[in-house]
């Protein structure tokens, strides 16, 4: 019983662990900046609504 506590405690710990990284890990989906792809024309790929500078 003693194994299968530790176990338990053990798994939510290492569950809690994962979720934090996770959120402060840095990743996030950003847009494309199309004026550092070679070839390709900035106003091209313009999206209506955004401020391009």
């Amino acid at each position: 019983m003693v194994l299968l506590i530790a176990l338990s405690a053990l798994v939510i710990w290492a569950v809690v662990g994962t979720v934090i990284e996770l959120r402060r890990d840095g990743y996030r989906p950003t847009p494309t900046d199309w004026s550092r792809i070679a070839g390709r024309d900035v106003q091209q790929h313009a999206e209506s609504g955004h401020v391009y500078r």
